[in-house]
């Protein structure tokens, strides 16, 4: 290599190092963006129209969201099997809920207004509750988490199914299917408002962070690079929207929201932002919240580093198992919502294979399988990745089976990657 490549080397080395970026998370969005460009040049420019993104990010939300638990569950050195199954199970409650119990018992209809409170609330309720039941099983009885939850994937499955008597449920409430994507949106002004709020936010948080590294003397950025950084997030939250905002709801649809069905020249109405995005977002801010912040967070991850030191220094290890399961339960039942929703009904096959998707989605964002190491937007984006591998197949004209064997070998790359990217970083 001649002494110029090796300049151009080290300047770009110093450029990372300044901004402080994760080379991982740098790589993984480099990956995902040349697997979005090479599918764009395949489809000839078809999965990066406003329409594919859309449709890409309500269908990455429930995988998404359990993703987020599934990184404290595995940096525990747990893994959970059940949570397509406990996912199944909280839909067909939920279902049950919206057009039995509540009309039955209570003479309460589809879309009255506290129908689909009761609902959320009674699948949250069943999702906490097998989450900490598990979590007992195997931080009290001391049950390997593999079989307890390889045991719920048999049992919950088929508990949703003899609740439902193997039937469809359906339709649901009006208010509930807001929650799965098309039927539910922000409109293109109230989306263009989040992203404002969410762009003074991020830049509240820069300026924030930086001030305080000053006060304790800690080193920090240059005021180049928080720039950089300031100017990167408020563009990727502006282009987001904008995308999003792009993707027009159909004329027919449109037309007919006019008395004489006939739409002014030059009236576009988009989509924007999908609730179950928002969702999606209010669960990832949450869930770092108390990876960074709480001590819950720092106990987990001190369990997970090492569960010996973490035991002697008078972490309650036991109970604390059985806190993250019953937030895992929680997730499961959150993302129950969005896929019931989106579906407009409860069916059988609903979350299947979830389970290894989810822990697919922790382990390509970096949530280490020998505990102490996962973050929460890693585990996000690896949900985003798979689903896009996922649709950028199908748009191709892949068959499922196929399908389902590229995504396992991504998985084990990804593993394998990830094992020798610590190896050469000093990390476990």
């Amino acid at each position: 290599m001649t002494d110029t490549a090796h300049e151009g080397a080290r300047t770009r080395t110093s450029f990372i190092k300044q901004l402080e970026i994760d080379t991982r998370l740098l790589g993984m969005i480099g990956a995902f963006v040349l697997l979005c460009l090479a599918f764009d040049f395949i489809t000839d420019g078809r999965f990066l129209t406003p329409r594919n993104i859309f449709n890409l990010t309500i269908q990455t939300v429930s995988v998404a969201i359990m993703a987020t638990g599934m990184v404290f569950v595995i940096v525990m050195r747990h893994i959970d099997l059940s949570v397509g199954s406990l996912l199944a199970v909280c839909s067909a409650v939920m279902a049950m809920v919206q057009t039995l119990i509540l009309p039955d018992w209570l003479g309460l209809g589809l879309n009255h207004p506290v129908t689909w409170v009761v609902a959320v609330t009674a699948g949250l309720i069943i999702g906490v509750a097998i989450g900490a039941m598990q979590g007992a099983l195997i931080g009290y009885l001391t049950i390997p988490a593999f079989i307890v939850t390889l045991g719920g994937l048999l049992v919950w499955r088929n508990v949703a199914w003899y609740l439902t008597a193997g039937q469809t449920i359906g339709p649901l409430d009006s208010t509930f299917m807001k929650f799965g994507g098309i039927n539910g949106t922000l409109g293109t002004n109230l989306s263009w408002a989040f992203a404002a709020v969410m762009s003074v936010a991020a830049l509240f948080l820069i300026i924030a962070a930086r001030r305080n590294k000053v006060r304790h003397g800690f080193p920090v950025k240059p005021l180049w690079a928080e720039a950089a950084m300031a100017l990167i997030a408020v563009g990727a939250i502006v282009g987001f929207i904008a995308i999003l905002n792009a993707y027009e709801v159909p004329r027919g649809r449109v037309r007919r929201m006019f008395e004489d069905g006939q739409i002014p020249d030059g009236f576009t109405l988009g989509y924007g932002l999908p609730i179950s995005v928002l969702v999606l977002i209010a669960v990832a801010i949450v869930m770092t919240v108390i990876a960074r912040r709480t001590r819950l967070g720092r106990y987990i991850f001190a369990t997970g580093g090492n569960p010996d030191a973490a035991d002697l220094s008078g972490i309650n290890t036991r109970l604390l198992t059985v806190k993250v399961f019953a937030l895992m339960g929680a997730l499961c039942a959150i993302s129950a919502v969005v896929a019931a929703a989106r579906l407009a009904n409860h069916t059988n096959d609903i979350g299947t294979l979830d389970e290894l998707r989810v822990i697919a989605a922790a382990v390509i964002g970096g949530t280490a399988l020998s505990g102490g190491i996962g973050t929460i937007y890693g585990a996000i984006l690896g949900a985003l990745i798979m689903q896009s591998l996922q649709s950028g197949m199908a748009m191709v004209g892949v068959d499922a089976p196929f399908q389902n064997i590229v995504v396992g070998l991504v998985l084990v790359l990804a593993v394998y990657i990830d094992i020798v990217y610590r190896k050469r970083t000093g990390g476990k």
